[in-house]
């Protein structure tokens, strides 16, 4: 009994989801494609956005020790792209019903509140879609899978239209994402910012959680050092020594390291890992983890928490953001005042 509630506190939240992401092969799918095709997200009623400026989200949520600091840049906006949180174990569909309360309501209290905050220092737009189950990462039924992401991807570009008519008003934008966000972010990229005019307001884009293959865009980068912009970011997040049992496709991509912001292989110890938030939102865990790049991931070591020696995960997947919680959210800052400093950038925030 004292194990099992050492590890209840100690990981909470992350444990959790890693023990549902596990068991995601055991998933019993529909035998037909997407049913729900009538229920298209109306991205005008703020019902369909999981965050939205001026609507009180848990978003907006701020730790408990960066209360006292916290400043709102509203000139700034982020478009969120959520992780999958359509696991149900039950015959299900292929894609989610974005009106589903419960699904909602579990994207709300984890990916929004410990993921969706780190970037609340600016404006946070995040649609609800109707997402792709999560056996479509597993699944062998390639086409029904490639349908059920193409029906989310569909719902996240819309959205993003309409933000683009209704909310931007020409400001510069952040793109953020983890897990299947993450796979329908890169489409949206690659579609709307790689070589197009759209490029000039990219602040920068965190591609988590996800492959992103070295070749994916044209003419998009990933960002060398911390200050570059109109680039992109991304790590997988794994225990030293630990590789995935992954197929080739999916062991190709560009890693940058959140701790030194490089593509390089060098060893970054604790001491420059700024803080995380675990299972109690309002504690931030300094020092808890160091990281290295490692082929196409990233190595980090046990994570430091009380009772982690009992944490015995190797696969970090759900940790990706929060584990590096206070090293983003400084890292937005320090990209959107290099993004200030160039004329052509300071000439775009005060055109309309």
């Amino acid at each position: 009994m004292k194990l099992v509630n050492k590890l209840h506190s100690a990981t909470g939240l992350l444990l959790l989801f890693l023990v549902l992401n596990g068991c995601a092969r055991k998933y019993h799918m529909a035998a037909s494609p997407v049913s729900i095709e009538k229920k298209i997200p109306d991205y005008s009623k703020t019902s369909y956005w999981a965050a939205l400026p001026g609507l009180q989200d848990p978003s907006d949520s701020i730790p408990l020790p960066l209360r006292d600091v916290y400043t709102r840049d509203t000139s700034i906006d982020v478009f969120f792209v959520h992780p999958t949180s359509y696991t149900q174990h039950e015959a299900v569909e292929w894609n989610a019903d974005a009106d589903d309360v419960e699904i909602n309501a579990k994207t709300d209290r984890t990916s929004i509140l410990y993921q969706a905050s780190v970037f609340n220092r600016y404006n946070v737009y995040a649609p609800r879609y109707r997402q792709a189950h999560i056996q479509a990462y597993f699944t062998t039924d390639t086409v029904l899978a490639k349908q059920a992401f193409d029906l989310a991807y569909s719902d996240v570009r819309r959205a993003f239209e309409y933000y683009l008519q209704h909310y931007n008003n020409g400001k510069p934008v952040i793109i953020a994402s983890h897990s299947q966000g993450t796979t329908h972010a890169k489409r949206l990229l690659r579609e709307f910012f790689d070589n197009t005019p759209l490029k000039d307001k990219l602040v920068v884009a965190y591609l988590i959680g996800i492959n992103v293959e070295p070749d994916y865009f044209p003419t998009l980068q990933p960002c060398k050092d911390s200050l570059q912009t109109g680039c992109f970011v991304g790590w997988r997040t794994f225990r030293r020594g630990f590789e995935p049992d992954y197929g080739p496709s999916a062991r190709t991509s560009v890693v940058v390291n959140p701790l030194s912001w490089t593509l390089d292989t060098s060893y970054v110890p604790e001491r420059y890992h700024r803080g995380a938030i675990l299972r109690n939102f309002n504690e931030i865990a300094p020092e808890v983890n160091d990281a290295v790049v490692y082929k196409d991931l990233l190595w980090i070591s046990r994570p430091r928490f009380p009772g982690s020696k009992f944490y015995r995960a190797r696969n970090y997947h759900i940790g990706d953001i929060n584990l590096f919680y206070i090293n983003i959210r400084e890292n937005l800052d320090q990209r959107v005042r290099a993004f200030r400093k160039t004329k052509n950038h300071e000439e775009a925030f005060l055109r309309p």
